[in-house]
């Protein structure tokens, strides 16, 4: 851990040492002590002496403590400027001592605090997220340990305890080895004193604060040391909500940049649209038309709801200055605060102000309407359906889009947001959460970009929401003036966000399509129970299924007793080993599963299927066909449950034959997948936020 005195202008929040008159004083410990106990926390009994006259002190219970406070002194056990077991008489000379080698204004003597267990209650001012708290082991164990977790404020009492729940030591918390549990409840309290609705993360200027050691004992708790680093306010980015369809249906589009005499990527966006079939204009300086589509000398002759502008970037504010009129304006264009270019960034957002459009990017490659007949991808428009997605990366959603819609997706909207100088994904989501032709959204961010905003817009969403986010270990690192600080990272921030929104984290390109397919197919499906069962052929298959599901957090409960009586079954387990083959009967684990069902609620059943047994043992797909469709009638039959067919090894199938399962499948709402990673994944994804 890096202390650094205070001023430090690489701190996120922290002062800026080359401007003084803007420095805020960091206060001294008993200063936060004073705020804190206000607020309700306990902390010791004690008093600040200036000199080294310690009579005051003689009304406190022996033994003492004994700390200097002063500029610089923030890790005080790292200066040498704490003393612990004093007694009265021995406070002046620890006093002298500490000041003839440090920078001291004054002493706190306090009555030293009984043993108990200790933790860490922190907040930190994110420059994302905003006021994050962490919780967890404290004193001497915080460096070594690591062991917290992690909220958005404010937290909720349901979030405390699971933050608590969270810790690797939360067995220190419930009693160990002949020691009595804490008053967890007194814990509880203190981090929403801290962190809850009306908490201390609302009255300070973040910065950083940390109570650390807190004493937690079965009495009660006490905050035995103190510290906050003030921060500068950050202002609110809230806008007034925005009508989004134009963007998505615009009644026209035109495309600013496409040339007459040498094809460009203005020029391979006209294609798209004119292939598209929405009304298009050109915009040129001289031309009447540009590859057969109609010209106009500048966005102001432009009669449509969407510009796509695609020239240089020192260009693109003067082109977006000419957009009054328009609601949408998408700059392709890279070239701004990516390359370190954050002037001509602000002049295009100023630019897009001025003209009163919205300004989509920079730095995006647009908008996947199928609906609205918007594209940014070649080989025409999918399906419309209900998945909509907002990406960071345009490269990365046309992967999304083509691949998904190869495996089953149909998207209701697409849209890449750039360096969303202005459109941010927090609008965005807000406006998706109440569309009426999206039922569930998919994101793939690399940063916040406005993540208070953001974290509001996923909990108040009433949809189920995969998130996928590019960079999270290396963002967000900082030093630190307080152990807090240095423990925030946007990956445990990120983490937080999705627990307390039910939001869906998940970890690769593969799973946000196949956590996106189960939510297109289960997403509104109301279902019994909370178990998930297992069931197809090979007990080794099985055994890996188990570990793939212990490993995405997915419990699978044990059958009840007797539940296979009359079945002809070898052996009961969940995985549960059940014969299919080419020739297998097909209805056999649809019999099974409804047995079972029937008398024992399961949320999700995984049907897994070895496809390379069926051209290995027997030459024809139709026997792979009649199980699918046997598992397709057995979802109709039980809408109450989920059902989800892996088809393991089915690169063994002949061309075509994957993609006719995934077609009978689908149209029961069936999700299918190749690999019991990957249907783990959305399972445990589909337990995320309640999807009915």
């Amino acid at each position: 851990m890096n202390a650094q005195e205070p001023g430090n202008p690489d701190i996120p929040g922290a002062p800026d040492e080359h401007d003084p008159q803007d420095v805020p004083r960091v206060p001294r410990e008993h200063e936060v002590k004073e705020l804190v106990a206000a607020a309700g926390v306990p902390v010791p009994r004690g008093v600040v002496v200036r000199d080294l006259d310690f009579a005051a002190a003689g009304g406190l219970a022996e033994p003492l403590v004994l700390k200097a406070f002063g500029p610089g002194l923030v890790h005080k056990s790292e200066a040498g400027a704490v003393r612990l077991g004093l007694r009265a008489d021995g406070l002046a000379a620890a006093a002298a001592e500490m000041r003839s080698r440090l920078d001291v204004e004054g002493f706190l003597v306090e009555e030293q605090a009984p043993a108990g267990v200790e933790l860490i209650v922190g907040l930190v001012g994110d420059p994302g997220f905003g006021p994050v708290l962490l919780a967890g082991l404290g004193g001497v164990w915080t460096e070594a340990m690591r062991d917290t977790a992690l909220r958005l404020c404010p937290i909720s009492e349901r979030d405390a305890r699971l933050m608590l729940d969270e810790l690797r030591g939360a067995a220190l918390l419930h009693g160990h080895r002949g020691h009595p549990p804490v008053d967890v409840d007194a814990v509880v309290k203190l981090l929403m004193t801290v962190g809850g609705p009306g908490g201390l993360w609302e009255r300070l200027e973040l910065g950083e604060f940390e109570l650390n050691p807190v004493i937690a004992t079965p009495s009660g708790v006490t905050a035995v040391d103190a510290r906050h680093l003030p921060g500068r306010p950050r202002p609110s980015t809230a806008r007034e909500p925005a009508d989004f369809l134009p963007l998505f249906e615009p009644r026209a589009v035109a495309v600013v940049g496409a040339s007459a005499s040498r094809p460009n990527f203005g020029n391979m966006f006209l294609d798209f649209y004119r292939a598209a079939g929405v009304p298009l204009v050109a915009v040129h300086p001289s031309a009447a038309e540009v590859a057969g589509v109609p010209a106009v000398p500048s966005l102001a002759a432009a009669d449509v709801d969407y510009a796509l502008v695609a020239v240089p970037a020192e260009r693109c504010a003067e082109v977006v200055r000419q957009a009054s009129g328009i609601p949408y304006v998408q700059v392709m264009s890279g070239g701004f605060g990516e390359t370190g270019r954050a002037d001509l960034e602000r002049d295009l957002a100023g630019a897009a102000r001025a003209a009163g459009t919205r300004l989509l990017g920079p730095n995006c490659m647009g908008v996947y309407c199928p609906r609205g007949r918007q594209t940014f991808v070649g080989g025409g428009l999918g399906p419309a359906g209900t998945v909509a997605l907002i990406s960071q990366s345009g490269g990365l959603a046309g992967e999304v889009i083509k691949v998904g819609e190869r495996r089953g997706l149909a998207f209701s909207r697409v849209v890449t947001v750039g360096n969303a100088a202005d459109v941010t994904p927090a609008e965005l989501l807000s406006w998706l959460a109440r569309d009426p032709e999206t039922r569930a959204v998919g994101l793939y961010l690399e940063d916040p970009r406005g993540g208070r905003e953001l974290h509001e817009a996923l909990r108040a969403a009433r949809l189920p929401v995969a998130l996928l986010v590019g960079g999270r270990s290396s963002q967000g690192q900082r030093a630190a003036l307080s152990h807090t600080g240095g423990m925030v990272s946007d990956l445990r921030v990120w983490a937080a966000v999705a627990a307390q929104t039910g939001t869906a984290l998940v970890s690769s390109q593969d799973d946000l399509i196949g956590v996106l397919a189960f939510f297109q197919a289960h997403g509104s499906r109301v279902t019994d129970g909370d178990r998930v069962l297992v069931i197809g052929p090979s007990g080794g298959a099985g055994v890996l299924a188990a570990d793939a599901f212990d490993r995405a957090g997915v419990r699978l409960a044990p059958l009840p007793d007797g539940v296979l009586d009359g079945l002809g079954l070898a052996a009961a387990g969940n995985p549960l080993e059940v014969p299919v083959g080419p020739r297998g009967r097909p209805g056999l684990v649809p019999e099974v599963i409804e047995a079972i069902v029937r008398r024992e609620p399961y949320a999700d059943v995984v049907a897994h299927v070895n496809v390379q047994s069926f051209f290995t043992y027997g030459d024809a797909a139709e026997p792979l066909y009649a199980y699918a469709r046997a598992l397709a009638g057995a979802q109709e039959a039980l809408p109450r449950v989920r059902i989800t067919l892996v088809t393991r090894n089915g690169e063994c199938a002949p061309a075509g034959v994957e993609d006719e399962v995934r077609r009978i499948a689908a149209a029961a709402g069936v999700p299918v997948y190749r690999s019991m990673e990957a249907a783990a994944a959305a399972v445990a994804a589909g337990g995320s936020r309640g999807t009915a």
